[in-house]
């Protein structure tokens, strides 16, 4: 019993180190205190001892019993981080919680008590805080928006070099290279023509009618023409008036025209009248031809007779469409003349108003049937010569005609 105790005791006394290890190879951090008043310095660490052991004073002695061996140092092969002071000496001021620190720069705020408890952070290297704004111009942000150079007068654009003068060493027109001059210049008029220089010509028959009032019937022609390009033209226009006894009264326009605006010409010729009595009259001819905003078609014209009789004439159609076929046509004309004018039945002023309204079936673009009704009535001086000649100075007729052009 006895030698099995003894047996026993160096077991024990192994087992009772290893329960006495303090978590062998782990690295524990300081516990941090929070003094309430400056701490005394930390003293110096013992220093360790050599690698080499020291001679036993007891070599050569037997042990009166058998000894343990001794514990192993459960922080061997670890360097430890020194312990930092939590305050500084007592004879200095209070300390910053944050000495040994790398912080930004911060704006203390009026009011805050010092701090006294130590940094959770102490030993660490904090990097400074990026400022956003870093590299950026802030300086015209305080009165406004900045004033940024546009591309018009931004200084600092890469200057245009001139244009070299070998681009310009050689032809016009490179083609003339391969092809020749003279083939080139053919082909280019041919793509001109083509493309807003060519020449057209148009016959258009604006009203061709039968008109009933009163039991006395009559005939209405109204037609025109040209022939040109764009911008210049020849245009002829005839108008008159025929009943069915043969009596006629109409005229012949010959103008020049030339393109002065988008959808607008001035047009200057001669103007020859023919009636069945002979009283022939011949007019020089200014007027002015258009669009106007709307879509009225509008043609006015002033005439100078060769006996110096000045008369004026304005005409003006809008075509309403009720369907892709059907369209209505509201028309209206107003005569004047600068003084009355005996031989041809007109009185100075306004002399004759005439309004009508025309519904054309459009069978084809260029045929188009029609029937509606016109209102015309001689004015002032005019109404006093019609009045003389025994005939009605208001008059309304019903008409069927046809719209053609070609």
């Amino acid at each position: 019993m006895i030698r099995l105790t003894i047996c026993l005791l160096p077991l024990m006394a192994a087992s009772g180190a290893a329960i006495a290890q303090d978590h062998s190879g782990h690295a524990m951090p300081p516990a941090v205190s929070t003094p309430t008043r400056p701490a005394a310095p930390a003293r110096p660490p013992a220093p360790r001892p050599s690698a080499t052991p020291a001679q036993d004073s007891h070599a050569g002695h037997a042990p009166a019993s058998p000894r343990p061996a001794p514990a192993a140092d459960p922080h061997a092969g670890h360097t430890m981080p020194m312990p930092q002071p939590a305050s500084p000496p007592p004879s200095s001021a209070p300390g910053d919680p944050h000495t040994g620190h790398a912080m930004p720069m911060a704006s203390p705020i009026d009011g805050d008590p010092p701090a006294t408890q130590a940094d959770p952070h102490a030993g660490h290297v904090m990097p400074a805080a990026e400022d956003p704004h870093a590299g950026h111009d802030m300086t015209g942000m305080s009165g406004g928006a900045p004033d940024v150079p546009t591309s018009a007068n931004n200084p600092g654009r890469p200057p245009q070099e001139p244009t070299p003068a070998g681009a310009l060493a050689g032809p016009t027109h490179a083609a003339d290279l391969v092809w020749g001059a003279a083939a080139m210049d053919a082909s280019r008029a041919l793509l001109i023509e083509e493309n807003g220089a060519m020449k057209t010509s148009a016959v258009v028959v604006e009203r061709l009618e039968y008109g009933s009032s009163d039991g006395e019937e009559s005939l209405v022609w109204d037609l025109n023409g040209w022939s040109g390009g764009d911008i210049n033209r020849f245009w002829w226009k005839s108008e008159g008036e025929t009943d069915l006894e043969g009596e006629v009264e109409g005229e012949v326009q010959a103008l020049y025209s030339r393109a002065v605006r988008p959808f607008w010409d001035v047009q200057a010729g001669i103007r020859q009248d023919f009636r069945s009595e002979g009283d022939d009259t011949t007019h020089l001819v200014l007027g002015l031809q258009g669009l106007a905003p709307h879509w009225w078609e509008v043609d006015a014209a002033a005439f100078l007779s060769t006996e110096g009789d000045l008369t004026a004439r304005v005409e003006a159609e809008y075509d309403q469409r009720i369907t892709q076929r059907l369209i209505l046509q509201p028309r209206v004309e107003i005569e004047a003349s600068a003084s009355d004018i005996p031989e041809l039945g007109m009185g100075s002023g306004l002399s004759h108003v005439s309004a009508g309204l025309r519904l054309r079936y459009e069978v084809r673009k260029e045929f188009a049937p029609y029937i509606g009704v016109e209102w015309g009535r001689d004015l002032g001086g005019t109404a006093d010569f019609t009045r003389a000649d025994g005939r009605d100075p208001d008059d309304v007729r019903a008409v069927i005609g046809l719209r053609a052009w070609f």
